[in-house]
C-alpha cells in the first residue's frame, strides 16, 4: 500500500474531509502566493518511566490536526487547527491571505516524489502490549541492581511515537510519509565510600520496540550505565586552562551539531546573522574536515523519507575537504538565496511553521588511527561523552560540560576527570583541527535538537578528532 493511500484513509476516510474539495480549498486560499501548503498530521505518542523501583508515570497521547501556509518573499502566514473541518480551513485561509492578497506570484515549482522508504510504517506503540513494556522496565532495574551492589538507583525509561503525515499544495500536488519513533534510556546512580556518581546511556531510532528490548541490547546499555557511574567514582578535578583536545567517536558530534551545523543553516545565513554567512567557496575549516547532512540513512532517528514540505531527504555536503560548499535548505530560503532546497524544511508539529533543520549531521573518517592521535598529545583532554551545551549561532561561540573525559599524559589516558567544559568558538575550532580518525561512529539514537521554540529528532556522528587548543572550564583550584 502506497503511503499516500495509508493516509488518506486517516485524514479523509475516518475525519470525513473530502479530498477533492480540501485541494480545492487549498488551491484557492493559496492563489498569488509564492510558495505553500496545508501540512495535514496525525500523531501517537507514549512514554514510560521507572524509578524508585516502580512505575513512576505512564502516558498516552494521540493528536491530530493541520497547519496551513502561504509563503510571499520574506513573509509568510501560518494558521494550524486540531479540528479537521472544511470550516477550519476555511478559517485558517482567511488568517493567512494577507500576506500574499494582491500579489499575484508565482508558483514555485513542487518538489520531486520519491518511491524511497527509509523505515518500516509499522505503529511501535499497538506491537507491544502496555504490561510487556512495564515487565520490561522492571527486569531492566533488577538487572542493574544485581549488577553491581554498589547500585543505589535506577532510572529507566521508554518512549515511542508513530506520525503520519501527508502535504498537499495549491498545484494538487501530494506527498506523504509515516514515521515511528523509539527510544530506551536508562539511567544509574552508584555510591562507594559515600561518594555517589550517575551514569547513563540511551538508544534509538525509526523503528519497532523489537530491536530495543532484545536482552543483549538492554543489557549493553546497563552495562554501559554503569561503566559511566564507575568512571564518575574514581574521577579527579578536571584541568582549566587551553589544552589540546582530543574528542571521541560518535556523541560527541554533538558538539558538530551545535557550533557548526547550526550556522550552516539556511535561515541564518540569508540573513547574515551566521558566523559562516558569505564564506562559500571559501576555506572555513582544516583540510580533511569534510562535514554532511545526511537525512537519507535508513532507520536513523534523524532520518525523513520526506521532509514537512514534501521534499525528499538528500545528503547533502556542507564542507568538503575545508571548503565550504552548501547549506542545509528548506523551500523559502532556499528561492530567496537563489539555491536548491535540500530536503531540511522541518517543523516539530502542525502547530509550528516549517524551518531549517539538521537531520543526521556527520564528519566523515580521516586516515588516522585513534592510537596515533592520542600518542601524539603531550598533555591534553580526551572528550569521549557530552551533555548540555550553548552556542551562540552568529559569533560561533559555545560551552560544553563533558559527562565523560580523562587527562592525557605523554600520550597515555589518566585519569578521569570531573565537571571539565569546553568553550570555544565553532568556526574557529575547525581550523585547529590537526587529526581525523578513522573510527566515524553514529551516535546511539538519542538527539533532540532545538530551534525557535521547535525540538525536531536529529542524528549526530564524527571520527575521533584531535583539535590543537580549546579553552577548557575545569574545578581544579
Amino acid at each position: 500500500m502506497s503511503l499516500l493511500t495509508e493516509t488518506d484513509s486517516l485524514f479523509f476516510s475516518r475525519s470525513g474531509l473530502e479530498r477533492s474539495r480540501l485541494e480545492r480549498q487549498v488551491g484557492e486560499a493559496l492563489r498569488g502566493a509564492d510558495d505553500g501548503e496545508i501540512f495535514l498530521e496525525y500523531r501517537q505518542s507514549e512514554a514510560l518511566g521507572w524509578d524508585d523501583g516502580r512505575l513512576k508515570s505512564a502516558s498516552f497521547d494521540t493528536s491530530q490536526g493541520f497547519g496551513l501556509r502561504s509563503v510571499a518573499g520574506e513573509a509568510a502566514g501560518y494558521a494550524h487547527s486540531s479540528e479537521l473541518s472544511e470550516e477550519a480551513v476555511g478559517r485558517a485561509a482567511e488568517a493567512v491571505a494577507a500576506v500574499h492578497r494582491g500579489r499575484g506570484g508565482t508558483l514555485d515549482l513542487a518538489p520531486a516524489g520519491t518511491n524511497a522508504r527509509l523505515y518500516s510504517d509499522d505503529n511501535p506503540i499497538s506491537a507491544l502490549p502496555f504490561e510487556q513494556k512495564v515487565k520490561l522496565l522492571e527486569e531492566i532495574d533488577a538487572y542493574a541492581r544485581a549488577r553491581d551492589p554498589r547500585v543505589r538507583q535506577v532510572s529507566v525509561s521508554l518512549a515511542g511515537s508513530w506520525q503520519a503525515v501527508q502535504i498537499i499544495r495549491p498545484d494538487g500536488e501530494r506527498r506523504a510519509d509515516i514515521r515511528p519513533l523509539v527510544r530506551l534510556n536508562v539511567s544509574v546512580v552508584m555510591e562507594e565510600n559515600g561518594r555517589m556518581e550517575s551514569g547513563s546511556h540511551g538508544s534509538g531510532g525509526r523503528f519497532a520496540y523489537e530491536s530495543l528490548i532484545e536482552p543483549a541490547h538492554w543489557q549493553a546499555s546497563v552495562a554501559e550505565a554503569i561503566r559511566q557511574a564507575e568512571v564518575n567514582l574514581g574521577s579527579v578535578d578536571a584541568p582549566a586552562g587551553e589544552m589540546p583536545v582530543l574528542l571521541g567517536p560518535g556523541w560527541p558530534g554533538i558538539l558538530l551539531h551545535e557550533a557548526i551545523g547550526h550556522g550552516l543553516e539556511g535561515d541564518f545565513n540569508r540573513k547574515k546573522t551566521s558566523a559562516f554567512a558569505g564564506l562559500m567557496g571559501q576555506r572555513v575549516a582544516a583540510p580533511g574536515v569534510t562535514v554532511v547532512d545526511d537525512g537519507t540513512i535508513a532507520d536513523r532517528r534523524g532520518s525523513l523519507t520526506v521532509d514537512d514540505e514534501g521534499t525528499p531527504s538528500q545528503r547533502t555536503v556542507l564542507i568538503e575537504d575545508g571548503i565550504l560548499t552548501g547549506y542545509m535548505q528548506d523551500r523559502q530560503n532556499a528561492r530567496l538565496m537563489g539555491m536548491q532546497p535540500t530536503g531540511n524544511g522541518r517543523r516539530q508539529s502542525y502547530a509550528h511553521i516549517p524551518m531549517p533543520r539538521m537531520t543526521n549531521t556527520v564528519m566523515l573518517a580521516g586516515d588516522r588511527e585513534p592510537e596515533e592521535l592520542l600518542r601524539s598529545m603531550k598533555r591534553g583532554l580526551y572528550a569521549v561523552n557530552f551533555g548540555g551545551g550553548q552556542v551562540d549561532i552568529t559569533s560561533g561561540k559555545f560551552t560544553f560540560s563533558c559527562t565523560e573525559a580523562y587527562l592525557v599524559e605523554d600520550g597515555k589516558i589518566g585519569p578521569a576527570v570531573k565537571g571539565a567544559t569546553l568553550i570555544g568558538n565553532g568556526p574557529d575550532v575547525l581550523t585547529k583541527v590537526t587529526g581525523i580518525g578513522n573510527d566515524m561512529a553514529l551516535d546511539p539514537g538519542i538527539g533532540t535538537c532545538g530551534k525557535d521554540g521547535q525540538g525536531v529528532p536529529v542524528g549526530v556522528g564524527q571520527p575521533s578528532l584531535l583539535v590543537s587548543a580549546i579553552t577548557v572550564g575545569g574545578t581544579a583550584a
